[in-house]
């Protein structure tokens, strides 16, 4: 019997759970809309206050990991601790849990001691903001010349970091701030929330 993933090592996970890239499977949008429905079931609307798919797989014809990547985004006066568990107990590994200095959870479902499910999704759990992953995500979404230089450099990146997957995070983080930056002044303040006012 080999290993419980629990047990195993960083560079053990890294090479069981390799960095993969495909080409864009319509399919993801199925997937991501399937697992949102599962997700407010198990939490409740009520803690909800926006949910996205992020990440490559959102943009059609985007080589990208065959990973959903989901956001959620809470209430700040959220029980986070029911929050967590009701999560676990619908499937999902907890992965890290940060409270200080900015609250993010991140869990996933699809990795087994055998290597990927057929289905792997990676949920991001934060409190409503001015999302980063949201502005990246709609510069890609319409402008499919940047897409394609993302699509160029993660390739580009596959052999050196293949099991390496803070190395690969880390070499992409240029071109996502450069990019990130030129949405927000090209969209403002599309993601700012808006805060209701009393009278």
């Amino acid at each position: 019997m080999g290993k419980a993933m629990s047990e195993m090592s960083l560079e053990e996970l890294w090479e069981l759970f390799p960095i993969i890239l495909k080409e864009h499977n319509p399919s993801y949008k199925e997937w991501y809309l399937a697992e949102e429905d599962e997700i407010v079931n198990a939490i409740g609307e009520n803690s909800i206050k926006r949910i996205n798919h992020i990440g490559s797989s959102a943009i059609e014809g985007l080589v990208a990991k065959p990973t959903v990547d989901i956001l959620l985004e809470i209430d700040c006066n959220s029980d986070i601790e029911q929050i967590k568990h009701k999560l676990i107990n619908a499937g999902w590994i907890l992965m890290t849990f940060e409270s200080k200095p900015n609250f993010q959870m991140s869990f996933n479902k699809g990795y087994t001691p055998n290597g990927y499910a057929e289905k792997v999704f990676h949920l991001h759990v934060k409190f409503l903001g001015d999302r980063n992953e949201l502005y990246f995500r709609d510069y890609l979404l319409i402008h499919k010349e940047v897409a394609d230089e993302y699509g160029k450099l993660k390739l580009g990146l596959i052999e050196k970091y293949e099991h390496d997957r803070d190395g690969y995070t880390y070499a992409k983080t240029d071109f996502i701030s450069k990019y990130t930056k030129m949405a927000r002044e090209e969209f403002s303040d599309r993601y700012l929330p808006v805060l209701s006012v009393k009278p």
